[in-house]
């Protein structure tokens, strides 16, 4: 059966903060538009595996890309990918078996077993099909591996030392570019899912100035994630959650969202852009200093550095209070400058242009939201709740990851979901029949409101209310500041997508804020510093109230 017919999951529908079915108003035969059997938003790892799969089954293809193509979550991924290789590459020690457990753990109890068995049990057939597509993994021979936080063996292949998403996306945006199937259009800004009787027939986007319609026979979104909802944050501006905040809107379930992992190292400077020191760094034997300069993580965990990335988040906080120091230090000194140069290249160029050697200094770090566990409920398909939607990749929540995700698993479950998805999706597509949906124009806002001052607000409350760590009387503060915003400053038209971001965040974080109150025991990510107990087994599924 599908993941949200689990009768293990909540699906009390949730109050949530108020947001209109669309965010602006509309007459499709006004507007310009294409269509194709199969369209996809965003071109991520997993939008361009979709897009691939439907298209080597015979269907024409439509990709909208929000900026150039290979801006994505995707194109900044450090680590690598996990997979376990059953050919004599793999290491002997390890296994599928072992691969599973190591996710169930990290997941802390929440993970959907199957969807995790059943994904993992992809990754070497997904590995080939990107080195089909011309992605080369480091390794002479023999592919090389690394190890991780949460893993028992050395199963990450990675790409250019450090530089893994850079490799796949070169390689995918490759393949998709040169096939006759796929149209891609880059800068266009998806505002909302069409839907006509419940079933969603494509989007409203816009384009150069310009409000345009993508109609489908089936559509998928693999639009990322939603790090750029809270202040401190590894990813991408790109990043603001409008795959989840549409779906939402148009009435698909949503699950897991109160689970955002929060990275444990970005590197800190005051007035610079965080940038993302990947967990392999301490996989290869960097560790954990507080400003005393001792080393912390071994009185945190028994893995030390390599514990799950919630654990060394939270020590990593811990320490910060106790010594009143605004960050904690990574240091990768021992490892030798020859070492540093050929693994993570990237780091040490970024590190050196702020003057920081990282073969002689330590790097102050912090933890910074990361990557969303949670988002549009689908099945290990991508199939979602509403007919003629798909979700792969970072806005789909197939119970791969549960309460935490196991590092390196992203890509994997982007490359897997999101081969499936094209395929199914080109089994079920028809070319969409002439719509004529008509929308009423919403309430205008007032040209005096600072879209951008109440974005980094909103941003700003997620972090200090919606954090690392939680208390019932800071989400109810959030989630009220979060829906006032919405059904005030922001409840009417924008023109541009800086107001649609805005409102996207508002609903996302609306969202976030809602769940993390109705789980009221830590488990995993979500830490409630006011709650009791270690694991609440209900996994919980959100839906789109009506409006009043």
């Amino acid at each position: 059966g599908l993941a949200f017919d689990n009768p293990r999951m909540l699906t009390t529908p949730a109050p949530g903060p108020h947001t209109p079915r669309y965010l602006l108003g509309f007459d499709l035969r006004r507007r310009p538009h294409l269509d194709a059997d199969v369209l996809v938003v965003g071109g991520g790892v997993a939008g361009l595996c979709a897009a691939l799969a439907a298209a080597d089954a015979g269907k024409e293809v439509l990709l909208l890309a929000k900026e150039a193509i290979a801006e994505s979550n995707t194109f900044y991924a450090q680590g690598g990918v996990a997979a376990v290789l059953r050919a004599d590459e793999r290491e002997p020690a390890d296994s599928l078996e072992l691969h599973v457990q190591d996710t169930l753990v990290a997941g802390a109890g929440l993970c959907d077993e199957p969807a995790v068995r059943d994904i993992l049990d992809s990754a070497e057939s997904a590995i080939d099909v990107l080195r089909a597509h011309g992605c080369v993994f480091d390794g002479k021979g023999h592919v090389s591996l690394t190890r991780e936080g949460g893993h028992s063996a050395r199963r990450i292949l990675h790409a250019n030392g450090d530089s893994t998403g850079q490799e796949v996306v070169r390689s995918l945006v490759a393949a998709a570019s040169r096939h006759p199937s796929i149209t891609i259009i880059d800068q266009a800004f998806a505002v909302d899912l069409l839907t006509d009787g419940g079933r969603v027939m494509g989007v409203l986007y816009y384009r150069r100035s310009e409000l345009c319609t993508a109609l489908a026979g089936e559509t998928i979104l693999a639009t990322g994630g939603c790090g750029r909802v809270w202040r401190e944050t590894t990813n991408p501006p790109v990043a603001t959650g409008d795959g989840l905040a549409m779906a939402y809107r148009a009435g698909a379930r949503v699950a897991d969202v109160e689970f955002m992992q929060f990275h444990p190292t970005t590197l800190y400077i005051a007035g610079g852009a965080r940038l993302l020191i990947t967990e392999a760094m301490r996989g290869e034997g960097a560790v954990l200093k507080n400003h005393a300069g001792e080393r912390f993580m071994p009185g945190y965990h028994a893995d030390a550095e390599l514990a799950p990335r919630d654990v060394v988040s939270r020590a990593i906080i811990s320490e910060i209070r106790r010594s009143e120091f605004p960050h904690v230090w990574l240091d990768a000194t021992h490892l030798g400058r020859g070492f540093i140069a050929e693994r993570f290249p990237m780091i040490m160029q970024a590190c050196a242009k702020l003057g920081i050697d990282i073969a002689t200094q330590w790097m102050p770090v912090h933890p910074s939201a990361h990557y969303h566990c949670g988002g549009v409920l689908s099945d290990s398909s991508g199939r979602t709740s509403l007919p003629g939607l798909w979700a792969a990749g970072e806005v789909g929540c197939t119970g791969l990851h549960g309460a935490n995700r196991l590092a390196s698993n992203s890509i994997l479950e982007g490359l897997v979901v999101g081969l499936r998805a094209g395929k199914a999706a080109a089994v079920h597509a028809e070319r969409p029949p002439r719509v004529r949906l008509q929308h009423p124009e919403p309430l205008p806002v007032s040209d005096e409101l600072d879209v951008a001052d109440l974005a980094r607000s909103a941003r700003s409350l997620m972090w200090r209310q919606v954090g690392i760590e939680r208390t019932g009387s800071e989400l109810a503060v959030a989630k009220r500041s979060l829906e006032f915003w919405l059904r005030h400053q922001a409840r009417g038209a924008f023109r541009d997508r800086g107001g649609w971001q805005l409102q996207n965040t508002l609903v996302v974080g609306g969202l976030v804020a809602t769940a993390a109150e109705l789980r009221k025991v830590s488990v995993g990510t979500h830490c409630r510093t006011d709650g009791v107990g270690a694991l609440d087994p209900m996994r919980q599924v959100l839906v789109r109230p009506e409006s009043p």
